[in-house]
């Protein structure tokens, strides 16, 4: 409204000049400013603040679908409630970013080493809230182009977007966009590996290659992005410093200007959360869910982390200004989700493991002005 008038005066001001009006002769007169250049300097002007969450692998091991059998009464297989402590950081994100990392398909669910996990996780990954999903991950060929089919098949039918494999060349070479606040963010996902299986097609997953990382970012940036988020699946398991690969390949990323965040998982531990080239790079988030603890893994795969980017976009470009993450705990035996931090109080039976937890997640990711755990400190 206010514009409007503003507008409207300057138009009467600038009629009123041309009539004659305005008192001495030799005033400069001055061009009324128009409604398009108005609108175009609050554009420039405008700040937007997009909160986007990113989280580690859903590691759908068969204790998991068989739980999820179980919540669901023996007739259909019921994920959501083992997200439910979590749902509230999911939902209040303006955006929630999730990783799938094994094919969903019709046939008979299965485990370790070669997945394939029941359909109805898609519904679940809904009901949490997460809007987008990358699909490119160590496990995404097990079960071969069917199950890279079959998965985006059940992603689109529950209404999740997703990225990072593909049914088709045309598919690969059109970059997902999301509006956000009026604002359009890419999200791009890779692999590293694919556990030696070859891909069936050239476009069946992507492969976290810098030169086809950098080139896709570009393309989404012509295609109309202001953010580019960038997900890839690397490391080496269960370590949890990064790898030569990843600081190589977080290092040429980070200094392209067509690239906003760079986020990953895979090893099956929390890694660091750095800056490199002025951008904070989240190594790796652990498992979100997984059935591995220190019985058969390291410790800290029962660990992981919700990561919360928050991304100021406005006339000079879009930055990460600062992460929080929440350091999150598998429970076991019902496998349920818990937010560390404050599942200290609510489940005071896990109170030590929980208050652990917290503590080698906070270790290895670490503090600072820009990287901060919620909460800041356990009571």
């Amino acid at each position: 409204m206010l514009l409007v008038c503003s507008t409207a005066l300057a138009i009467a001001a600038g009629a009123w000049i041309a009539l004659g009006g305005g008192g001495r002769r030799g005033i400069r007169r001055t061009q009324p400013v128009t409604l398009a250049a108005r609108q175009h300097r609050v554009a420039k002007a405008r700040v937007v603040r997009l909160v986007v969450e990113a989280s580690g692998d859903l590691l759908i091991h068969s204790p998991i679908w068989e739980r999820a059998l179980v919540l669901g009464g023996g007739i259909h297989y019921d994920f959501a409630p083992l997200f439910a402590e979590i749902k509230p950081y999911i939902k209040r994100a303006d955006l929630s970013l999730c990783h799938v990392e094994t094919p969903m398909t019709p046939a008979p669910p299965t485990g370790y080493p070669v997945f394939n996990t029941p359909p109805e996780l898609a519904k679940a990954i809904r009901q949490t809230g997460w809007r987008a999903c990358s699909t490119a991950a160590t496990h995404t060929l097990d079960q071969g182009q069917t199950g890279v089919d079959d998965t985006i098949r059940v992603l689109d039918r529950a209404g999740i977007l997703h990225a990072g494999s593909f049914s088709s060349a045309a598919a690969q070479k059109a970059p997902l966009l999301i509006t956000v606040k009026g604002i359009r963010v890419a999200f791009l996902a890779y692999t590293e590996l694919t556990n030696g299986i070859p891909s069936p097609h050239p476009w069946s997953v992507n492969r976290a290659k810098a030169a086809q990382i950098l080139s896709d970012a570009h393309r989404a940036r012509m295609a109309g992005a202001k953010v580019v988020i960038v997900n890839i699946h690397w490391g080496d398991q269960y370590i949890a410093q990064p790898s030569a690969f990843q600081l190589q390949l977080a290092d040429q990323l980070t200094r392209s200007s067509d690239i906003t965040a760079v986020a990953g998982q895979h090893v099956h531990v929390v890694q660091p959360i750095r800056l490199m080239n002025r951008k904070l790079v989240v190594f790796g988030e652990g498992n979100l869910i997984s059935n591995q603890t220190s019985a058969c893994c390291a410790t800290g795969s029962q660990d992981g982390m919700i990561v919360l980017l928050t991304i100021v976009v406005d006339g000079r470009g879009a930055r990460v200004t600062v992460v929080h993450y929440v350091p999150i705990w598998v429970r076991h035996p019902d496998l349920v989700v818990l937010p560390a931090g404050t599942a200290v109080r609510t489940d005071p039976a896990d109170a030590t493991a929980l208050r652990a937890s917290y503590a080698r997640t906070v270790a290895v990711v670490g503090r600072s002005p820009q990287i901060q755990p919620i909460p800041a400190r356990l009571p």
